[in-house]
């Protein structure tokens, strides 16, 4: 959530940045309501001080035997304004909460300003396309022969969108997951296994909600409502929801394996077939708390956990710097780490690193201490580490043999008992 005092600050200058990702953005009613609800608490303060003073009078002028009556109808009156305002300004409120709460987090300086994906710059590019001599399959053709999915069973199951990973390809899996896994814990981050359902303080805490409300899936019990997570990002962010941690312990450095829920209502592309876009996938996500002074050293050690993972793996892929246009609602800064997929004819991102600063731990109240000083709010980033799905896709469509078989890379042959091919 955006900082009032920024808005109140300099909204010309907020207003164009929050256009520059999302064009209808719009904070005239959010500074509307801000005056309007200063306003009343000032009202009520000076009726309640009014309130006091002529208490204290009424008390003297009955110890004087003296007649209060008028001074106890102003009194009443007063108490009656105060009564009327009080639920004004609980509406006020919770208005300026939603309308504040829809804002998005305003980008860095250096991102370009665009809204088409396009221009969206790259960084950095690994590695090279593969070239096949022979007609090359996509991994939905790949699969009618290697029976690593069964898309059709999946969908009896659960619905489209929701495959069954079967023998050596649910063994890929796993060997991703715990290869991915082990990189990360090696290298000291710390492997947090949380719950795959949150309250919706939760989601509203790393942005998710009020937004993105249509995106989730909703456990709807009366009694105790909860939300699969759309990422690990959120369980992991909310972790430390109100508290206050000591700055000694800054960085913290989590990674999580989950399954990921998304309906992907009205998403773009929604139609692609097999693994591309999923309602349940899995992930390996990397999550940082630390100070606004890390923030920028941990964006850049993020991105390069990212692309080392893909390296290990020796495919090829590209970083882009996304345009303030294809951010993220809660990012400050994004690049996306993106593989080539033949059977695709383009990239596709497997991670997404943002820096968030201190969006998102503004709304769930997580700070950090310098030893004397007051309370600030931490800066939290967060990145895949990465997605399994597409990442499959890749190993399938770059390692293709002339035969319909597949080369497991070497990194991934430990986790699978020394198989080197699938066939």
């Amino acid at each position: 959530m955006l900082d009032i005092k920024l808005i109140r600050k300099d909204p010309e200058e907020v207003a164009k940045k929050l256009k520059s990702k999302v064009p209808d953005a719009d904070i005239t009613r959010v500074l509307e309501l801000d005056v309007l609800i200063r306003e009343k608490k000032t009202r009520v303060e000076q009726l309640k001080a009014i309130r006091n003073t002529a208490s204290d009078a009424i008390g003297q002028m009955k110890r004087k035997g003296e007649n209060t009556d008028a001074l106890m109808a102003d009194v009443a009156k007063h108490s009656d304004e105060i009564h009327a305002l009080d639920p004004e300004i609980t509406r006020a409120e919770a208005q300026f909460t939603d309308l504040l709460a829809r804002l998005p987090n305003l980008p860095m300086d250096d991102v370009k300003v665009a809204l088409d994906p396009k221009e969206n710059v790259e960084v950095k590019i690994w590695g090279k396309k593969p070239e096949f001599s022979f007609s090359f399959k996509n991994h939905v053709e790949l699969n009618e022969k290697l029976k690593l999915f069964d898309f059709e069973r999946g969908a009896k199951l659960a619905g489209s969108g929701w495959p069954i990973y079967c023998g050596n390809g649910a063994r890929l899996e796993w060997a991703l997951i715990n290869y991915m896994i082990d990189y990360h814990v090696k290298d000291g981050w710390q492997q947090i296994m949380p719950p795959i359902t949150v309250k919706r303080d939760g989601l509203f805490s790393a942005g998710q909600l009020p937004k993105f409300e249509n995106q989730q899936y909703k456990i709807a019990e009366e009694e105790h409502p909860l939300y699969l997570i759309p990422t690990a990002e959120v369980a992991l962010n909310g972790m430390h929801a109100d508290e206050i941690l000591p700055e000694v312990v800054l960085p913290l450095r989590y990674i999580a394996y989950t399954p990921c829920f998304r309906r992907e209502a009205g998403a773009a592309g929604s139609t692609e077939r097999g693994l591309i876009r999923m309602h349940q996938f899995n992930k390996v996500e990397m999550f940082s708390f630390c100070t606004p002074e890390q923030s920028e050293a941990m964006f850049k050690e993020m991105v390069a956990r990212a692309e080392g993972i893909l390296e290990g793996l020796e495919l090829h892929y590209r970083s882009m710097l996304l345009v303030t246009g294809d951010m993220s609602f809660a990012s400050s800064r994004t690049i996306d780490v993106e593989v080539w997929l033949p059977g695709q004819n383009r990239y596709y991102e497997v991670s997404s690193i943002s820096n968030c600063t201190d969006y998102q731990s503004r709304r769930g109240q997580i700070r950090y201490r310098k030893k004397g000083e007051k309370a600030e709010l931490v800066h939290t980033l967060n990145g895949s580490g990465l997605a399994t799905s597409r990442l499959m896709v890749a190993i399938l469509e770059n390692n293709q043999q002339p035969d319909g078989s597949v080369t497991i890379p070497k990194a991934l042959r430990p986790y699978m008992g020394g198989l080197d091919r699938l066939q």
